[in-house]
């Protein structure tokens, strides 16, 4: 089969590499669709924590099953499956909470061992949901999407409240789509006023500051001065993480949804006049992949206007590279088997 691998840094290569045989409790997938996220080109371009090569990249992935033994799903051989590429030890303290997403032993498909970037692969098969009803474009991002769902479902948001997202990348975007759906006045915060005015299109943010232009002024200006109750940083950038802080309202919240390799620092004046809540959101859990699902099903989320690029699996190399550069308009691109 063929396998594109990251064999190090800017460096991908094309292998032909064996079908594997799924061990009991997993199952053999055909990958259709690969998802490309930040998490990807971060490992392409060395700078992805928790990462060595050579790697299979892909995490957001579409499948169908192709041999599969007994299990709780009643999964079959031929059904469309979405893969929750977070495999957690299920028994250390967070998975014994139910916090599978923050394992202290996480290993992740396409960042701790090899991931989707191929014709096939073995997964474990309590990993593969199934999603009736949704295309292979639409399963291969339901995991994209449930990063945002799962950092909105941290940041606990209630109808009315107003919160500030910082960052309109693919993340970001999810984050915007789940606040919206969970009641909140969204204000999307970016530099790149293209990017912005599909944020107002898109998810719909109420409104948009551009981070160029005096974005304090302008987010006190929308909220009477309050700030947000809310605030989500999916920048994975650590700039724009210790910047956050100022935006947060007395007695809210601030949410780091974008992973930086590097330390961040703030104020610890502006924190503790706040009593401010400061929390990470990391991966997500079926719940999340749940509910994301439903939503596409719903017609709640306009998955066509997202995956805005693709390229054929022979292609995807020769392609890459461009969809580094925002000014292609990429939001997501994806990768056809």
């Amino acid at each position: 089969m063929k396998t594109i691998v990251c064999e190090e840094p800017n460096r991908f290569l094309m292998k032909d590499t064996t079908i594997p045989v799924p061990s009991a409790g997993e199952a053999l997938i055909r990958i259709k669709r690969v998802g490309i996220c930040g998490t990807d080109i971060h490992a392409y371009r060395g700078n992805q924590p928790y990462f060595v090569y050579p790697r299979i990249l892909g995490h957001e992935l579409s499948a169908e099953i192709v041999e599969i033994g007994a299990n709780e799903q009643g999964l079959k051989p031929g059904d469309i499956v979405t893969v929750m590429p977070y495999l957690e030890c299920g028994t250390c303290i967070a998975c014994r909470q139910g916090k599978t997403n923050c394992c202290t032993q996480m290993s992740v498909l396409g960042v701790h061992q090899d991931g989707g970037m191929r014709e096939y692969m073995t997964v474990r098969a309590d990993h593969l949901l199934p999603t009736d009803g949704l295309t292979l474009d639409q399963s291969a991002i339901v995991e994209c999407l449930s990063i945002g769902a799962h950092a909105v479902r941290r940041a606990a948001i209630t109808p009315g409240e107003t919160a500030l997202v910082i960052g309109a990348g693919p993340i970001g975007l999810g984050v915007m789509k789940y606040a919206k759906l969970s009641g909140a006045k969204v204000i999307a915060l970016d530099m790149n006023q293209e990017r912005l005015e599909f944020c107002k299109q898109w998810a719909p943010a109420d409104e948009v500051v551009n981070v160029t232009n005096e974005p304090l002024q302008a987010i006190e200006a929308i909220t009477g001065g309050d700030l947000p109750t809310v605030v989500l940083d999916a920048t994975g950038n650590a700039k724009s993480m210790e910047s956050a802080l100022q935006y947060v309202s007395h007695g809210g919240r601030l949410i780091y949804v974008g992973l930086v390799k590097a330390d961040i620092s703030f104020s610890d004046p502006e924190f503790h006049k706040r009593e401010m809540t400061m929390m990470s959101s990391r991966n997500a859990t079926r719940e999340d992949f749940a509910r994301v699902i439903d939503s596409i099903r719903d017609g709640k989320v306009d998955t066509g206007a997202f995956i805005t690029h693709r390229a054929g699996f022979d292609e995807m190399i020769d392609t890459y590279e461009q969809w580094m550069n925002p000014q292609t308009g990429v939001i997501k691109a994806v990768v056809e088997l």
